[in-house]
Protein backbone atom coordinates (compact mmCIF):
# COMPACT_ATOMS: atom_id res chain seq x y z
CA UNK A 1 0.00 0.00 0.00
CA UNK A 2 1.15 3.53 -0.68
CA UNK A 3 1.74 5.42 2.55
CA UNK A 4 1.43 8.84 0.93
CA UNK A 5 -2.31 8.72 0.32
CA UNK A 6 -5.50 7.04 1.38
CA UNK A 7 -5.19 3.55 -0.06
CA UNK A 8 -7.09 0.42 0.78
CA UNK A 9 -7.10 -3.29 0.10
CA UNK A 10 -9.83 -5.84 0.55
CA UNK A 11 -9.45 -8.47 3.24
CA UNK A 12 -10.73 -12.03 2.78
CA UNK A 13 -13.85 -11.03 4.69
CA UNK A 14 -14.48 -8.13 2.34
CA UNK A 15 -13.45 -5.49 4.87
CA UNK A 16 -11.14 -2.74 3.69
CA UNK A 17 -8.04 -1.74 5.59
CA UNK A 18 -6.99 1.89 5.14
CA UNK A 19 -3.54 3.29 5.80
CA UNK A 20 -3.34 5.40 8.91
CA UNK A 21 -2.54 8.66 7.14
CA UNK A 22 -4.07 11.06 4.65
CA UNK A 23 -0.74 12.68 3.85
CA UNK A 24 -0.47 13.16 0.11
CA UNK A 25 -4.13 12.32 -0.50
CA UNK A 26 -6.22 14.43 -2.86
CA UNK A 27 -9.69 15.28 -1.53
CA UNK A 28 -12.71 16.80 -3.21
CA UNK A 29 -15.23 18.33 -0.82
CA UNK A 30 -18.55 19.91 -1.76
CA UNK A 31 -20.07 22.53 0.50
CA UNK A 32 -16.53 23.35 1.64
CA UNK A 33 -16.93 27.11 1.68
CA UNK A 34 -18.07 27.12 5.31
CA UNK A 35 -19.02 24.99 8.31
CA UNK A 36 -18.21 21.30 8.39
CA UNK A 37 -16.91 21.23 4.83
CA UNK A 38 -14.46 24.06 5.48
CA UNK A 39 -13.30 22.50 8.75
CA UNK A 40 -12.75 19.12 7.08
CA UNK A 41 -10.80 20.73 4.24
CA UNK A 42 -8.53 22.55 6.69
CA UNK A 43 -8.01 19.42 8.78
CA UNK A 44 -7.03 17.39 5.73
CA UNK A 45 -4.67 20.14 4.61
CA UNK A 46 -3.00 20.30 8.02
CA UNK A 47 -2.39 16.55 7.74
CA UNK A 48 -0.73 16.91 4.37
CA UNK A 49 -3.63 16.43 1.99
CA UNK A 50 -4.46 18.48 -1.09
CA UNK A 51 -8.03 19.74 -1.41
CA UNK A 52 -10.39 20.78 -4.17
CA UNK A 53 -12.58 23.20 -2.24
CA UNK A 54 -15.98 23.40 -3.90
CA UNK A 55 -19.05 25.36 -2.97
CA UNK A 56 -22.03 26.94 -4.69
CA UNK A 57 -20.53 30.26 -3.50
CA UNK A 58 -17.24 30.53 -5.40
CA UNK A 59 -16.00 33.43 -3.28
CA UNK A 60 -16.28 31.31 -0.14
CA UNK A 61 -14.55 28.38 -1.82
CA UNK A 62 -11.73 30.68 -2.91
CA UNK A 63 -11.43 32.03 0.62
CA UNK A 64 -11.00 28.56 2.11
CA UNK A 65 -8.49 27.60 -0.60
CA UNK A 66 -6.52 30.73 0.29
CA UNK A 67 -6.58 29.74 3.97
CA UNK A 68 -5.13 26.35 3.07
CA UNK A 69 -2.42 27.88 0.92
CA UNK A 70 -1.55 30.27 3.75
CA UNK A 71 -0.94 27.17 5.91
CA UNK A 72 1.49 25.91 3.28
CA UNK A 73 -0.99 23.43 1.83
CA UNK A 74 -2.28 22.80 -1.67
CA UNK A 75 -5.81 23.71 -2.70
CA UNK A 76 -7.87 24.89 -5.65
CA UNK A 77 -11.35 26.42 -5.46
CA UNK A 78 -14.28 25.44 -7.65
CA UNK A 79 -17.87 26.55 -7.90
CA UNK A 80 -20.25 23.60 -7.85
CA UNK A 81 -24.01 23.39 -7.57
CA UNK A 82 -24.65 19.75 -6.67
CA UNK A 83 -28.11 20.02 -8.24
CA UNK A 84 -26.39 20.39 -11.63
CA UNK A 85 -25.02 17.38 -13.50
CA UNK A 86 -22.78 19.70 -15.51
CA UNK A 87 -21.31 21.37 -12.43
CA UNK A 88 -20.49 18.04 -10.80
CA UNK A 89 -18.84 16.76 -14.00
CA UNK A 90 -16.83 19.99 -14.23
CA UNK A 91 -15.74 19.51 -10.59
CA UNK A 92 -14.27 16.12 -11.46
CA UNK A 93 -12.43 17.67 -14.41
CA UNK A 94 -11.03 20.40 -12.15
CA UNK A 95 -9.71 17.82 -9.69
CA UNK A 96 -8.04 15.79 -12.42
CA UNK A 97 -6.53 18.88 -14.05
CA UNK A 98 -5.19 20.24 -10.76
CA UNK A 99 -3.91 17.09 -9.09
CA UNK A 100 -4.19 14.19 -11.54
CA UNK A 101 -6.23 11.94 -9.28
CA UNK A 102 -8.77 11.86 -6.44
CA UNK A 103 -8.47 9.78 -3.27
CA UNK A 104 -11.20 11.19 -1.00
CA UNK A 105 -14.63 12.39 -2.09
CA UNK A 106 -16.85 14.10 0.47
CA UNK A 107 -20.40 14.98 -0.47
CA UNK A 108 -21.27 17.59 2.12
CA UNK A 109 -24.59 19.30 1.54
CA UNK A 110 -27.63 20.13 3.61
CA UNK A 111 -30.44 22.61 3.08
CA UNK A 112 -33.58 22.84 5.18
CA UNK A 113 -37.20 23.68 4.43
CA UNK A 114 -38.71 24.59 7.78
CA UNK A 115 -42.39 24.64 8.65
CA UNK A 116 -45.27 22.58 9.95
CA UNK A 117 -45.91 19.42 7.90
CA UNK A 118 -48.81 20.88 5.91
CA UNK A 119 -47.07 24.21 5.31
CA UNK A 120 -44.13 22.93 3.25
CA UNK A 121 -45.14 22.80 -0.44
CA UNK A 122 -44.31 19.98 -2.83
CA UNK A 123 -41.92 22.14 -4.84
CA UNK A 124 -39.88 22.71 -1.66
CA UNK A 125 -39.83 18.95 -1.10
CA UNK A 126 -38.61 18.45 -4.68
CA UNK A 127 -35.85 21.02 -4.25
CA UNK A 128 -34.58 19.54 -0.98
CA UNK A 129 -34.58 16.04 -2.45
CA UNK A 130 -32.68 17.28 -5.51
CA UNK A 131 -30.01 18.97 -3.41
CA UNK A 132 -29.60 16.82 -0.30
CA UNK A 133 -30.21 13.36 -1.73
CA UNK A 134 -29.70 13.51 -5.48
CA UNK A 135 -26.82 15.95 -5.00
CA UNK A 136 -25.07 13.26 -2.96
CA UNK A 137 -25.87 10.66 -5.60
CA UNK A 138 -24.51 12.88 -8.38
CA UNK A 139 -21.21 13.48 -6.59
CA UNK A 140 -20.68 9.82 -5.70
CA UNK A 141 -21.59 8.58 -9.19
CA UNK A 142 -19.26 11.06 -10.85
CA UNK A 143 -16.19 10.07 -8.85
CA UNK A 144 -16.78 6.33 -8.43
CA UNK A 145 -15.32 5.27 -11.79
CA UNK A 146 -11.89 6.72 -10.97
CA UNK A 147 -11.93 5.32 -7.42
CA UNK A 148 -12.92 1.87 -8.67
CA UNK A 149 -10.31 2.09 -11.40
CA UNK A 150 -7.50 2.72 -8.92
CA UNK A 151 -8.94 0.26 -6.38
CA UNK A 152 -8.48 2.66 -3.48
CA UNK A 153 -9.89 5.77 -1.87
CA UNK A 154 -12.65 6.86 0.44
CA UNK A 155 -16.20 8.16 0.05
CA UNK A 156 -17.74 10.37 2.74
CA UNK A 157 -21.37 11.43 2.83
CA UNK A 158 -22.99 13.87 5.23
CA UNK A 159 -26.11 12.52 6.86
CA UNK A 160 -27.54 13.74 10.15
CA UNK A 161 -28.82 12.43 13.43
CA UNK A 162 -32.16 13.66 12.06
CA UNK A 163 -31.95 10.64 9.76
CA UNK A 164 -31.19 8.23 12.61
CA UNK A 165 -33.86 9.04 15.19
CA UNK A 166 -36.81 11.47 15.42
CA UNK A 167 -36.46 14.72 17.33
CA UNK A 168 -38.28 17.28 15.17
CA UNK A 169 -41.30 17.58 12.89
CA UNK A 170 -40.50 21.05 11.55
CA UNK A 171 -38.10 19.93 8.78
CA UNK A 172 -39.56 16.78 7.29
CA UNK A 173 -37.88 17.06 3.85
CA UNK A 174 -34.46 17.42 5.51
CA UNK A 175 -35.15 14.48 7.80
CA UNK A 176 -36.35 12.26 4.96
CA UNK A 177 -33.38 13.05 2.72
CA UNK A 178 -30.83 12.56 5.49
CA UNK A 179 -32.36 9.18 6.39
CA UNK A 180 -32.08 8.29 2.70
CA UNK A 181 -28.41 9.38 2.64
CA UNK A 182 -27.67 7.11 5.61
CA UNK A 183 -29.33 4.11 3.94
CA UNK A 184 -27.70 4.91 0.60
CA UNK A 185 -24.26 5.06 2.21
CA UNK A 186 -24.60 1.85 4.20
CA UNK A 187 -25.77 -0.12 1.17
CA UNK A 188 -23.09 1.46 -1.03
CA UNK A 189 -20.49 0.21 1.46
CA UNK A 190 -21.59 -3.36 0.68
CA UNK A 191 -20.29 -2.81 -2.85
CA UNK A 192 -17.31 -0.54 -2.28
CA UNK A 193 -15.54 -1.99 0.74
CA UNK A 194 -14.78 -5.35 -0.89
CA UNK A 195 -13.33 -3.35 -3.79
CA UNK A 196 -10.84 -1.48 -1.64
CA UNK A 197 -12.78 1.76 -1.11
CA UNK A 198 -13.62 3.01 2.37
CA UNK A 199 -17.04 4.45 3.13
CA UNK A 200 -18.09 6.82 5.92
CA UNK A 201 -21.36 8.55 6.73
CA UNK A 202 -20.93 11.55 9.02
CA UNK A 203 -24.08 12.18 11.04
CA UNK A 204 -23.69 15.45 12.93
CA UNK A 205 -25.91 16.87 15.63
CA UNK A 206 -25.55 20.19 17.35
CA UNK A 207 -22.67 21.52 15.25
CA UNK A 208 -22.18 25.27 15.25
CA UNK A 209 -22.31 26.23 11.55
CA UNK A 210 -24.03 28.73 9.29
CA UNK A 211 -26.65 26.22 8.12
CA UNK A 212 -29.31 28.69 9.26
CA UNK A 213 -28.47 30.63 6.09
CA UNK A 214 -29.87 27.69 4.12
CA UNK A 215 -33.19 27.51 5.95
CA UNK A 216 -36.28 28.33 3.91
CA UNK A 217 -39.25 28.93 6.20
CA UNK A 218 -42.86 28.26 5.25
CA UNK A 219 -45.96 29.25 7.15
CA UNK A 220 -45.96 30.90 10.59
CA UNK A 221 -42.61 31.21 12.31
CA UNK A 222 -42.01 28.59 15.01
CA UNK A 223 -39.11 27.88 17.37
CA UNK A 224 -36.43 25.63 15.86
CA UNK A 225 -36.65 22.10 17.23
CA UNK A 226 -33.23 20.72 18.14
CA UNK A 227 -31.96 17.40 19.53
CA UNK A 228 -31.18 17.06 23.23
CA UNK A 229 -27.46 16.96 22.51
CA UNK A 230 -24.49 19.20 23.32
CA UNK A 231 -23.08 21.60 20.73
CA UNK A 232 -19.65 21.16 19.19
CA UNK A 233 -17.68 23.46 16.91
CA UNK A 234 -17.24 22.89 13.20
CA UNK A 235 -13.50 22.47 13.80
CA UNK A 236 -14.17 19.52 16.10
CA UNK A 237 -16.56 18.08 13.52
CA UNK A 238 -13.87 18.32 10.84
CA UNK A 239 -11.44 16.40 13.03
CA UNK A 240 -14.07 13.70 13.58
CA UNK A 241 -14.64 13.34 9.84
CA UNK A 242 -10.94 12.93 9.07
CA UNK A 243 -10.47 10.48 11.93
CA UNK A 244 -13.40 8.51 10.55
CA UNK A 245 -11.65 8.35 7.18
CA UNK A 246 -8.39 7.21 8.74
CA UNK A 247 -10.15 4.52 10.79
CA UNK A 248 -12.54 3.58 7.95
CA UNK A 249 -15.55 3.97 10.21
CA UNK A 250 -18.94 3.51 8.59
CA UNK A 251 -20.86 5.84 10.92
CA UNK A 252 -19.34 8.86 12.63
CA UNK A 253 -21.36 10.66 15.29
CA UNK A 254 -20.53 13.85 17.16
CA UNK A 255 -20.60 12.47 20.68
CA UNK A 256 -21.36 9.61 23.02
CA UNK A 257 -24.75 11.13 23.79
CA UNK A 258 -25.79 10.78 20.14
CA UNK A 259 -24.65 7.15 20.11
CA UNK A 260 -26.72 6.49 23.23
CA UNK A 261 -29.81 7.99 21.60
CA UNK A 262 -29.29 5.86 18.48
CA UNK A 263 -29.14 2.79 20.69
CA UNK A 264 -32.23 3.77 22.68
CA UNK A 265 -34.16 4.35 19.49
CA UNK A 266 -33.12 0.99 18.04
CA UNK A 267 -34.06 -0.92 21.18
CA UNK A 268 -37.47 0.69 21.78
CA UNK A 269 -38.84 2.85 18.99
CA UNK A 270 -42.25 3.28 20.63
CA UNK A 271 -40.74 4.28 23.95
CA UNK A 272 -38.27 6.62 22.26
CA UNK A 273 -41.06 8.30 20.30
CA UNK A 274 -43.11 8.83 23.46
CA UNK A 275 -40.12 10.42 25.18
CA UNK A 276 -39.56 12.77 22.24
CA UNK A 277 -43.23 13.78 22.16
CA UNK A 278 -43.04 14.55 25.88
CA UNK A 279 -39.92 16.63 25.26
CA UNK A 280 -41.50 18.62 22.42
CA UNK A 281 -44.87 19.10 24.14
CA UNK A 282 -43.23 20.18 27.38
CA UNK A 283 -44.65 20.02 30.89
Amino acid sequence: MRSSRVAARATPRGRTLVVQSVEGAVAVITGAGSGIGRATALTLARRGGAVVVSDIDHARAAGVAAEIEALGGRAVPARCDVASDEDVAALADTAQSAFGRVDIVMSNVGVIAKGLPLEIPIDAWSSIIDINLLGTVRVVREFLPSLLGQGSGHVVTTGSTAGLFPYAFDRLPYTATKAAVVAFTESLALYLRPRGIGVTCFCPAGVITNIVEQIREYGPSTPVQTPQLPLITADVAGELVVQGIVEDRLLVLTGAEAAEMVERHALDREGFLRSQIDYLEGP
